[in-house]
């Protein structure tokens, strides 16, 4: 089906072909210069987001993005109910193929066959004792379906690079490789190489030969399976960019409990409509976004805010979709479903900011686009130059294919494999995980860090802080009674308070009579004694009096954001419990690091503003921005973006996710909501952010190793390249500088091992997290 009416204002194109950054920055050049179009296009979600407001119709578009080599295929929205899509792994609908449920599996393939035939034929040329009397030909039966079908990735990106006059690793890869291969089948059937008895022994003499006697088998198949462990293992961080959505949309209910004529019936979230009245009992998620009929209880809404505090809501009052019910038995009417809930809204803030993020071109496609350039001009150089002193057509074009032989990048090919590998398995062992290449690159600029509040600088449950008492009682007797009482009730404050009596008296006392009044407290009889746990109002309807002195305490706990809890028995007031997410132990220290690496920290919530200038004020942040939405934490960002600062965004919640997903880097807490893991770039695996400071320690030595790497195999190939178009390498000469650069690139790799967290961070840097937040906290 064609698409002839022009472009709507804005669509998405799934993009496939792309193997590195530049492809992406190929296909956006194209798109924008086509008449009224702005086009951005993301190399690792594979996607491009293009706004129209010409007669250009998305043929056109999906027509320009053919031309460029690539293909295009039309995206449409994927509504947030569409869990059997989500789980299957596919984010495409209209004329979008479906993603298979293991898109790395052919490419796995690849590397697998490619690995078990490339290792005999690499051992045979560098071992003279394998090479048994016809050992060349079985190297040309093994390594010839490895140049040629496993290599083909490069291949084919190679002939997309040459059509567009541009050149990255992939040429570099092909160009190399095809030469080795092609020099390989002359030497066979045209040269001496075939002979029976053939070998390469140990000679390191330089000495001019014509190659007639030299296979190159080893450096084709080895460099083209190194590469496509590289390209495997960036295909599989890869695949994480879509994760979050798919977290995201399975964070919704499943089922809703309608409510229709008087009986409740339990579907599909997909079949709830608008004006439907559905059931939510305790512990449950709320299927839509609607408002509250019948029923009163405190409904958790970490999802949206990230604040760990319970909301009371009651009929009239508005619920939002996949929160978690925390009380009693509420219905609600649904006003918002599918793909119009906010946690749909927030799915597509995530996939927006994805979309947007600027992705770096890799260090080595960079250096390709010049170095390749720089071997075809030497190596026609070379042709000419042997032809034009009478060497013989033989020797001048052995020359010219030794310059593109010994430019076939093997130590390059193992520098950033290597490094990643080892960075990010001492990454491992110190609880940081690395998600892949790019993230390396981000951390060298980073200057502003944006810290999310609960969960991150706080510990994201509710704690008890305090307990004044009033003037003659015991402070714990206060919390005994209380904690008592409170056990009984499901609401988050009040089993912070069971469990802080719990832990200082050793155990609970046994309550009689217990009643929960909804919205208010809990009342019942402990130890002979009436008492009353909950808000002024409940003291006031059993006309109970609160003394000065704990109205002040209470008034002060409130002024500071946290949650005051009166407590009263036998008609008198006897203290305030204060209760709020506490401040992390280790935040203040985390804050002095992230500073000493010449960082900005500014804290980011949805609290409100008293509680986050009195969280900030605690471990030393001077900026603050409160009462923040999911969208205004992306706005955020993408504002200090745009004044120039490279910003990391350091979050735990579902409401983080779009921000870690448009920072330039992204790290998430380990014990936080597997929503935020996958939207992020690093991972904190115990969940304590001093470990932040290490982690971005961690990404910036990496990088820097990676450069080193690529230094050494580029100047190895700069000075191994004279000798080639002189004609004096041979075969051993060529396999001994490879091997030595190959081993130099991982020996330097291996200097990564010993890097060590900060003084006083062991703690912090250890791989057994400290417990794994549920993607919405449960009361």
């Amino acid at each position: 089906m064609t698409t002839t009416e022009p472009a709507p204002a804005e669509i998405e194109l799934a993009i496939g072909g792309m193997t590195c950054a530049s492809c992406a920055a190929r296909i956006e050049k194209k798109l924008n210069r086509l008449d009224g179009v702005t086009a951005t296009v993301n190399y690792a979600t594979e996607k491009a987001r293009v706004s129209s407001t010409g007669e250009v119709t998305p043929d056109d578009l999906i027509a320009t993005v053919e031309k460029t080599g690539y293909t295009a295929t039309l995206r449409e929205d994927l509504p947030a109910h569409r869990h059997s899509q989500a789980r299957g792994g596919t984010l495409q609908g209209g004329r979008g193929p479906a993603v298979p449920d293991d898109p790395e599996r052919p490419l796995r393939t690849r590397l697998v066959v490619s690995a078990l035939l490339s290792l005999p034929v690499v051992a045979m040329a560098m071992v003279p004792a394998l090479q048994f009397q016809h050992w060349q030909w079985l190297s040309l039966t093994l390594a010839a379906p490895v140049v040629v079908w496993g290599g083909l990735p490069f291949h084919r990106a190679a002939w997309t690079n040459l059509r567009h006059g541009a050149a990255t690793m992939d040429t570099l890869v092909s160009l190399g490789t095809g030469a080795a291969f092609v020099w390989s089948l002359y030497a066979l059937f045209l040269g001496t190489a075939g002979e029976p008895g053939m070998t390469h022994p140990f000679e390191l003499t330089i000495a001019r030969t014509d190659g007639s006697a030299n296979v190159y088998l080893e450096a084709a198949a080895g460099v083209t399976t190194f590469l496509l462990a590289g390209r495997y293992v960036e295909a599989r961080s890869k695949r994480r960019a879509g994760a979050a959505l798919r977290a995201l949309l399975e964070l919704g209910a499943k089922e809703a409990c309608v409510l229709r004529g008087g009986v409740e019936r339990r579907v599909p979230v997909d079949r709830l409509a608008v004006g439907d009245e559905f059931v939510v009992r305790p512990g449950e998620k709320i299927a839509a976004d609607g408002v509250v009929t019948e029923g009163a209880s405190a409904v958790d809404p970490s999802m949206l805010t990230g604040e760990s505090v319970p909301v009371e809501v009651g009929p009239g009052d508005a619920v939002v979709g996949a929160t978690v019910n925390a009380g009693g038995r509420l219905v609600v009417r649904a006003t918002r479903v599918g793909a119009a809930t906010q946690l749909a809204q927030m799915a597509r803030l995530v996939e927006e900011a994805q979309n947007g993020k600027a992705r770096v071109q890799r260090l080595a496609d960079r250096v390709s686009g010049v170095f390749v350039p720089v071997v075809l001009v030497l190596a026609v150089a070379t042709l000419g130059f042997w032809i034009g002193a009478g060497a013989g057509l033989a020797a001048a074009f052995t020359a010219a294919v030794a310059v593109l032989i010994i430019a076939c990048p093997c130590a390059l090919g193992l520098a950033t494999p290597t490094a990643l590998m080892v960075g990010t398995g001492r990454g491992a062992q110190l609880g940081i995980l690395i998600r892949g290449p790019e993230v390396l690159e981000s951390t060298r600029a980073v200057d502003t860090v944006v810290l999310d509040k609960t969960g991150t600088v706080t510990t994201g449950r509710m704690t008890l802080l305090d307990v004044v008492p009033a003037p003659g009682e015991d402070a714990d007797r206060v919390l005994a009674l209380a904690g008592a009482l409170e056990h009984g009730s499901e609401h988050p404050i009040a089993q912070a308070v069971a469990a802080a009596a719990a832990e200082r008296t050793g155990s609970l006392r046994p309550v009689e009579g217990f009643a929960n009044v909804e919205g208010l407290g809990v009342q019942g009889v402990v130890d002979g004694a009436a008492v009353l746990v909950g808000r002024a109002r409940l003291l006031a309807e059993w006309a109970v009096p609160v003394p000065g002195a704990l109205d002040r305490a209470r008034a002060a706990a409130e002024a500071q954001g946290r949650t005051a809890v009166l407590v009263a028995w036998d008609g008198a007031a006897r203290g305030v419990l204060v209760v709020a997410d506490a401040v992390k132990e280790t935040s203040a220290a985390a804050v002095g690091q992230l500073r000493d690496l010449g960082l900005r920290p500014i804290l980011l919530t949805g609290d409100n503003t008293a509680v986050a200038r009195s969280v900030a004020a605690e471990v030393g942040i001077d900026e603050v921005v409160a009462e923040v939405l999911p969208q205004d934490k992306v706005d955020v960002v993408r504002r200090l973006q745009a004044e120039g600062r490279v910003v990391a965004v350091v979050g735990d919640g579902v409401n983080d996710a779009a921000a870690l997903a448009q920072a330039d880097l992204g790290l998430a807490m380990g014990t936080g909501t597997d929503v935020a893991i996958q939207a992020s770039d690093l991972t904190l695996v115990r969940g304590d952010l001093r470990a932040a400071a290490d982690a971005i320690r961690l990404a910036r030595r990496t990088l820097a190793v990676i450069k080193g790497n690529l230094f050494w195999a580029f100047a190895y190939n700069v000075a191994a390249l004279p000798l080639a178009a002189a004609g004096l390498l041979n075969p051993m000469i060529a396999g001994a500088a490879m091997a030595f650069s190959s081993v130099f690139v991982v020996t330097n790799s291996l200097r990564l091992r010993r890097f060590t967290p900060l003084p006083g961070n062991a703690e912090a840097t250890s791989a057994v997290p400290a417990g794994r937040r549920t993607a919405v906290p449960a009361p």
